[in-house]
């Protein structure tokens, strides 16, 4: 048998592996840390966490190694694990990497997006802010994620998108406490950002989003009352986790 047919006959037989345990319990902690389920500073202790999510107390273990990795969560020997506290200094350069790319994004967006995009887009703001009536920050912070993922997207600039995703996590995590604050405004410029793509107005979709950007930027530390040049974690209170039972299998 010839290798090229070996190697396709091999590929035949590839068996797909399920995704291990402790990656499903990562990705769940994540959530909850973004959504604010698990606040900063919070005490994270293993058997309550596996009670919670169903599992053993080995794949928690290890989740907190990987999110340790990641930065979402600090080991303190002697202590335990607690949600890490992002610096000031932290979020405001993330979130002016940020104001860098969606501004590119958004240019590009300007000169590629097609009349099915700008449905797309339209659809999502009216999603958020049927969501912002409602008082839903969770389907808030989600329907703002996926419009300037989706402007990503249209960009047509795959290595601009990675980058975008790579960041979008923590976006929502930094973005969810002054959703409502944010409120009324965001999706308004939203609305301006949507007319400036359909227009193929690239500089002025640049601007706009750079400027909507950096307004979610400054919201965040004021609301934080931080200084961004400072490299100390805002201090909060460390709190345990209250025991839930957990929902039957």
């Amino acid at each position: 048998m010839q290798s090229t047919e070996l190697a396709q006959g091999m590929l035949e037989r590839r068996i797909d592996r399920p995704v291990p345990l402790r990656e499903r319990v990562y990705q769940a902690m994540q959530e909850l840390i973004i959504s604010g389920e698990l606040a900063p500073g919070q005490h994270l202790v293993e058997s309550e966490l596996a009670e919670t999510l169903g599992v053993s107390r080995q794949p928690v273990r290890e989740a907190l190694q990987l999110l340790n990795s990641d930065g979402w969560v600090d080991l303190r020997p002697g202590y335990g694990a607690f949600v890490h506290a992002p610096t000031p200094k932290e979020v405001d350069q993330l979130l002016a990497v940020r104001c860098v790319l969606e501004g590119e994004s958004a240019r590009l967006a300007a000169t590629l997006a097609d009349a099915e995009g700008i449905a797309k887009l339209r659809e999502l703001c009216d999603q958020g802010e049927a969501a912002l009536a409602a008082d839903d920050v969770d389907n808030m912070v989600a329907a703002n994620a996926e419009l300037h993922r989706y402007v990503t997207e249209l960009s047509g600039n795959e290595v601009l998108l990675d980058f975008v995703t790579q960041v979008d996590r923590r976006v929502r995590w930094y973005y969810t406490p002054i959703a409502r604050q944010r409120g009324t405004q965001s999706w308004q410029e939203h609305r301006k950002l949507i007319d400036a793509i359909e227009n193929g107005e690239t500089e002025k979709a640049a601007q706009i989003m750079r400027e909507h950007t950096e307004r979610t930027r400054e919201s965040y530390l004021k609301e934080s009352g931080d200084d961004p040049n400072s490299e100390e974690p805002k201090a909060a209170p460390v709190r345990t986790r209250r025991r839930r039972t957990a929902p039957p299998a």
